[in-house]
């Protein structure tokens, strides 16, 4: 018995046979249905891609932080002269924000900003507390902190959104006597 190739496959699947264009690609129905499933899944995938977004931001800025607080340090060890890193809430307009930059003492009580870094704009969608005395760290040459007070040490970032969704919100940058600094991830 011999079976013909051309009873089995359906006419799509042959090849020696010509396609008719009306039978080439996609239905309409077909692609509604992929694009449905599609769009499903982006809804379901949303709020965990801005919970991430939200986190890598807190943790952005939380490092950025850090970073400056080392680099004044280093500079402080480096140049042998004080260097501090200095905290302003700045009002331009309607729009209230925190910065921070660094700062050189040239002179005795002269502070000039360091040349090379400018001052940084801490997101106004964070809520920034800063317990520090007149909210300024101040590095020695030694790289030891000269303005050092145990209740007043720290530089803490929180997210509402993340709080909201019941998500470690809060960074805190704990500076100790000796230079170092602590980051907490709450």
């Amino acid at each position: 018995m011999v079976i013909k190739l051309k009873n089995i496959l359906p006419k799509r699947a042959r090849s020696s046979e010509k396609i008719n264009p009306a039978q080439k690609g996609y239905t309409l129905f077909e692609l509604m249905l992929a694009l449905g499933v599609i769009g499903i899944l982006a809804l379901i995938a949303y709020p965990s891609i801005m919970n991430s977004l939200k986190t890598r931001s807190l943790e952005n800025e939380a490092r950025e932080i850090q970073g400056i607080l080392h680099t004044a340090k280093f500079q402080a060890v480096k140049s042998k002269l004080y260097h501090r890193v200095k905290f302003e809430f700045e009002t331009q307009g309607d729009i209230n924000n925190w910065v921070y930059y660094i700062e050189r003492e040239d002179t005795p009580n002269i502070w000039n900003m360091v040349p090379g870094f400018a001052k940084k704009v801490i997101s106004a969608e964070l809520n920034v507390t800063v317990n520090l005395p007149s909210d300024i760290i101040v590095f020695s040459p030694l790289g030891f902190i000269s303005n050092f007070a145990s209740g007043q040490n720290s530089v803490t970032l929180q997210s509402n959104r993340l709080q909201q969704q019941g998500q470690p919100d809060e960074r805190i940058l704990s500076v100790f006597a000796g230079g170092s600094i602590k980051y907490i991830k709450m």
